[in-house]
């Protein structure tokens, strides 16, 4: 039987391949963004990219957003914060280079209130107590800030390469909602309701609160809300002259990833949750018009021995559990696997046991009915006809173990080419809702990447499109 799991069976020969390397090749190839469900890989898959672009010459400034703090740790950097670090170690011919940062989002914001209004002003802006809430907390705004970050970077134009890898968030289609969500809130009907009760004042505009914003009741509002609203209204007062700007920056932003040099890569692992998400983005990503240059399958399970199948490899470990079990009782000489009764001609090697990838699989002789193991080798043939002797009778305590670690290796074989079947119809449903996305697959490392070596296997990985044929 062939392999299954092979690329030419699996539904992947359909698709076009995702080649990297001549997209970060391209000059004209401005920004990657990275997207996806939570835990597929962004990060790693974004720092992967960048250090292979910068040792092919690229100036490359990678953006992430994520608070575990592995891309500074597999760069060699102590710590990333809101202000491009150069990494070290960047090799290649090219006079490439490679910066990286971490979104702190509240600085973000505060940078774009001192950017946008006089000292005065940004003072009591930063200083006001439902500014510092909404900048560190208002759903939406990491990803909003994301995206003013990449529009400053962008701006700077110091470097021809821009890698963003988005938020964490619980939907990845967050990442293309936030500016219109925060646009809208800041300069919308939200920020005229609040500073309703505040114009009104008194008493009246208090019951207003309570009932048209079901923010504060009983006792909670009159504790709290005479100074909210004069927060609020300190706030609007100040920030009245900015609200524009947050939807005029979130439009040019918008325009700037539906541009011909951005390009996304929707990053996945071959899970049915993952690309179920990733299935949607890509449906958004058509709808808005935004270059897609295709899906990254992160974390794909592959054999070198796929030709030999889970039932296949179940069945002869099975026989070699039945074989050393009955060859191990005494007096059963006449049993098979004997070597009282094992012909000359049977007096071969043992098959090997091949490691590929993680994946283990025996090639046997074993059929039912007859077992030919290390165990049963045939002892020569001047020795067939004499009768057993006290060491003939001794067990061989070697055999059993090669044949108990044998089976074991089979069945975890077993194990592993079930997996490649899951993950093979996990790729097939997408291939068939999506075939004119192109794909590249991404093999599974055994360990996680610490460092810049790491992140250059990944690239490796990714750039080689398709996962080997067995």
């Amino acid at each position: 039987m062939t392999g299954s799991v092979n690329a030419a069976a699996n539904g992947l020969d359909s698709v076009p391949v995702l080649h990297l390397d001549p997209l970060i090749d391209d000059l004209g190839t401005r920004i990657i963004v990275c997207c996806g469900a939570g835990g597929v890989g962004k990060t790693t898959t974004a720092a992967a990219l960048g250090v292979r672009a910068a040792e092919r010459g690229r100036k490359v400034v990678v953006l992430t957003i994520d608070p575990a703090r592995r891309l500074a740790q597999s760069m060699g950097i102590d710590s990333l914060d809101n202000v491009p670090r150069e990494v070290d170690g960047i090799k290649g011919s090219g006079a490439g280079q490679l910066h990286a940062m971490m979104l702190d989002m509240k600085r973000t914001f505060d940078e774009i209130v001192e950017a946008h209004a006089d000292a005065e002003r940004a003072r009591a802006i930063l200083e006001n107590p439902f500014y510092q809430s909404l900048s560190a907390g208002f759903a939406g705004t990491q990803e909003y800030m994301a995206m003013e970050k990449l529009g400053q970077l962008q701006a700077r134009d110091e470097w021809d390469l821009i890698v963003v890898d988005t938020p964490p968030s619980r939907s990845a289609l967050d990442f293309l909602d936030a500016p219109k969500r925060l646009g809208s809130f800041l300069d919308g009907k939200f920020i005229k309701l609040l500073m309703a009760p505040a114009k009104m004042g008194g008493r009246a505009g208090m019951k207003f609160l309570n009932v048209g914003m079901s923010m504060m009741t009983g006792t909670l509002g009159k504790l709290l809300g005479g100074q909210f609203l004069k927060d609020v209204q300190t706030f609007v007062a100040a920030m009245d002259t900015m609200f524009g700007g947050f939807r005029t920056r979130a439009d040019a932003t918008y325009k700037l990833l539906q541009a011909p040099g951005t390009a996304f890569l929707v990053v996945a692992t071959p899970e049915r949750d993952a690309l179920r998400e990733a299935a949607y983005f890509v449906e958004r990503l058509a709808a808005e018009e935004m270059p897609l240059a295709g899906l990254v399958l992160n974390r794909v399970h592959g054999s070198g021995a796929a030709r030999l199948s889970a039932e296949r490899a179940r069945a002869a470990a099975e026989n070699l559990d039945e074989g050393r079990i009955v060859d191990q009782e005494a007096g059963k000489t006449g049993v098979r696997g004997s070597r009282a009764t094992a012909p000359e001609s049977s007096d071969t090697e043992p098959s090997d046991t091949t490691t590929a990838a993680g994946t283990t699989s025996t090639t046997t002789s074993t059929t039912v009915g007859t077992s030919t193991t290390p165990s049963t080798a045939a002892a020569p043939s001047s020795h067939a006809e004499a009768a057993p002797t006290a060491d003939d009778d001794a067990p061989d305590d070697d055999a059993p173990d090669i044949q108990q670690l044998t089976a074991g290796l089979l069945r975890l074989h077993a194990e592993r080419m079930q997996v490649l079947a899951r993950e093979q119809r996990t790729r097939d449903r997408f291939t068939t809702l999506h075939p004119e996305v192109a794909v590249a697959e991404v093999a599974a490392l055994p360990g996680d990447v610490h460092d810049l070596a790491g992140l250059r296997a990944i690239g490796d990985r990714l750039t080689a499109g398709r996962m080997p044929s067995a």
